[in-house]
């Protein structure tokens, strides 16, 4: 009787291990389940699915750009704790999984998981993924992933804080020196001010008017003797100040309170001669939106050492 697919499916759900894995524990202990499952723990293979449960919310945030700037990726991969997300293995496999994400045409997770691994034909995303899990001792996650390819454009990336966050931007123009510092200027804008928008056209009219609704009633609890047009005026103003804070063109530059970053970009584009704009970004904040569980340092280094 031959190894069947069916078989290699169900001990991969039992045990978690690789696929190439599974077919060798069962080829090995002549189609035998069970034997199959005792040879992948003893092997270490089997860790990955008692650990699958536990939560996975630290992690880093990765990014990829080709050498011509057309292409890139980014990505965000979970870790149980903050001490693995430090460890140099752990820091070695996101940045191939922002790679392997780079060469993609999956339009989602799943599909992403399914795809080849970086020069091995033999194993999968979700295949080698396992076999992290087994080595680094703790569940891990492929969260989420980004890919653009640039068309009459360029792009570039910024990664803060060693990986918490990072940030993908496209610009319409050329890519030379003096643009390329612009976008990673505005890469950095994005991951400390977390704009919600590029531009004010991009924002939704109906929430605009729901923001002015809030806005009116909160005016008249603080203003309550004002007439309605000083009150008219006030949200006017309000929605403005709300405009500057959620919109990346009408924000305070960062690196020049003098400036919006509308401006730069425009004394940028000016100063090379480049038609600059921002044609669109991602940004990834590790474990932005995930429940993490608290738990102290020393007790971290224990359950490594174990």
């Amino acid at each position: 009787m031959a190894v069947t697919a069916s078989m290699v499916k169900e001990l991969r759900e039992r045990t978690g291990a690789g696929m190439m894995d599974c077919k060798k524990a069962l080829v090995e202990n002549n189609e035998d389940m069970e034997k199959a499952v005792e040879f992948l723990r003893e092997k270490g293979l089997a860790k990955a699915a008692k650990k699958a449960g536990r939560i996975a919310a630290e992690g880093l945030v990765a990014a990829y750009v080709s050498d011509d700037n057309k292409v890139a990726s980014i990505v965000e991969v979970n870790s149980e704790t903050d001490f693995v997300a430090k460890n140099d293995t752990f820091k070695s496999y996101v940045a191939d999984v922002a790679i392997a994400a780079s060469k993609t045409e999956a339009k989602d997770i799943d599909g992403f998981l399914n795809d080849s691994w970086n020069n091995d034909e033999s194993k999968t995303v979700k295949d080698v993924l396992t076999e992290q899990i087994a080595v680094i001792g703790e569940n891990m996650n492929i969260r989420r992933f980004e890919k653009y390819v640039a068309d009459g454009s360029f792009i570039t990336s910024y990664i803060h804080a060693g990986g918490k966050i990072g940030v993908l931007i496209e610009m319409t123009g050329e890519a030379t020196e003096a643009t390329l510092e612009c976008a990673k200027n505005i890469a950095m804008q994005i991951a400390a001010v977390s704009p919600k928008y590029i531009s004010r056209d991009q924002v939704d009219a109906d929430y605009i008017e729901k923001e002015k609704e809030i806005l009116k009633q909160q005016a008249k609890n603080e203003n309550p003797d004002k007439p309605d047009n000083i009150i008219e005026k006030m949200i006017i103003g309000r929605v403005n100040k709300m405009m500057k804070e959620i919109c990346l063109l009408d924000q305070q530059y960062v690196k020049d309170g003098d400036l919006n970053v509308s401006k730069y970009i425009a004394s940028v584009a000016k100063e090379t001669g480049v038609e600059l704009s921002v044609k669109r970004y991602v940004r990834f904040q590790t474990g932005e939106g995930l429940e993490k569980r608290e738990e102290n340092f020393a007790e971290e280094v224990a359950k490594q050492m174990q």
